[in-house]
């Protein structure tokens, strides 16, 4: 098996999510990544004992054939695929009394981390959900002078990575020159925390492929201190996508730092389909030769081996834009899905919907 493009498990989801049983027996399986797929094939096979005891006598066979027909399919992996296992079977026939017994396995784009076993009347779908609103991660920072949080959002999904204090003193009474070394010692303190959180950030996000941007949270002098300095690399700081005023620098101030950022992380989707279409559309304008609009322009091109990005938009015909992504997986083309939600992404729809940006003049 090999892991599922995000678009991949998006129509598999909704295909799996069209089909409903007439009573609780379309059978839902997840197998987590690293799991053990012999304990869950045989967890399957202690299940028939129960399914016999069903009262329906169509129930009954159709969530044993399903019980039957996961069980036989198990028995190929020697080992759960490295991003773990969703298995979906059942009879999905819409005409009562016929049986259309069929099984879905999807191993998806990122690690599973739901073990599941579930009859229903319809399949549980929840978790490939979830998947499919991270396509991206982006970074978490929340600190003050004292403390330090460092997080990841990955979806809805807020992980916090590390978690780091200053050791800076309280302030104390003091008067003179005590006051003033007390307040160098401070500063010096300050410089050297916000270094660390460099550090700490340099080494988890500088080389996660994924990461999206960074949001950065806290008190006014403290942030702008931090991110005006010379702490964080070029890559990082380029990284930064909002710097927003908050007093929490714990865990609970990550998930503030994402409520209060919901404006900035909306516009990412759209800001990276206006560039990519800027791309493409000042392409086809300056150099004409290295771009093609239109679906039999864009098939001649990859069928020559010449796309370098596939531009689809999401109201193509759902045929073409399979068979289209078939042959730019096959050369190793990019693939951009562009929405109807932004001017520019209506304008592509409305010239024809499909195009690409050329790696050689065809």
């Amino acid at each position: 098996m090999t892991a599922l493009t995000k678009e991949e498990l998006k129509e598999i989801v909704e295909e799996l999510g069209s089909h409903k049983g007439r009573h609780t027996e379309l059978v839902s399986v997840y197998i987590p990544a690293g799991y053990d797929v012999n304990s869950v094939q045989k967890q399957l096979e202690a299940e028939k004992s129960t399914a016999k005891n069903i009262k329906s006598t169509g129930t009954r066979k159709n969530v044993m054939d399903a019980l039957d027909k996961l069980v036989r399919y198990l028995k190929d992996f020697k080992k759960t695929p490295e991003n773990g296992l969703g298995l979906f079977c059942g009879n999905v026939s819409d005409i009562e009394g016929q049986q259309d017994l069929r099984l879905w396995a999807v191993e998806p784009s990122m690690p599973l981390k739901s073990r599941l076993y579930r009859c229903d009347k319809e399949f549980v779908l929840e978790p490939l959900r979830q998947m499919l609103e991270v396509e991206e991660v982006f970074g978490l920072v929340v600190m003050d002078r004292k403390e330090s949080t460092i997080g990841l959002l990955e979806g809805k999904s807020i992980k916090v990575l590390q978690k780091m204090t200053s050791g800076i003193p309280s302030k104390v009474r003091a008067g003179g020159q005590s006051s003033q070394r007390f307040h160098r010692i401070t500063e010096g303190l300050t410089k050297e925390f916000y270094k660390r959180i460099a550090e700490e950030m340099k080494k988890i996000f500088f080389e996660m492929p994924k990461l999206k941007g960074i949001l950065i949270g806290g008190p006014i002098p403290t942030k702008d201190e931090f991110l005006d300095g010379d702490y964080l690399v070029t890559k990082l700081k380029e990284k930064v996508i909002g710097r927003l005023n908050l007093g929490d620098a714990s865990e609970s101030g990550l998930k503030e730092l994402v409520e209060r950022a919901r404006d900035i992380l909306a516009q990412q989707e759209i800001v990276h389909e206006k560039k990519v279409l800027e791309k493409f559309f000042e392409t086809l304008g300056k150099n004409p030769d290295m771009a093609v609009l239109g679906s039999e322009n864009t098939r001649v091109a990859l069928q020559n081996g010449a796309v370098q990005i596939l531009f689809l938009s999401e109201k193509t015909d759902k045929k073409i834009s399979n068979e289209l992504k078939k042959l730019a997986k096959n050369i190793g083309s990019e693939i951009e899905i562009i929405s109807t939600e932004t001017e520019e992404g209506q304008q592509f729809r409305n010239l024809k919907g499909i195009g690409a940006i050329l790696r050689f003049r065809i």
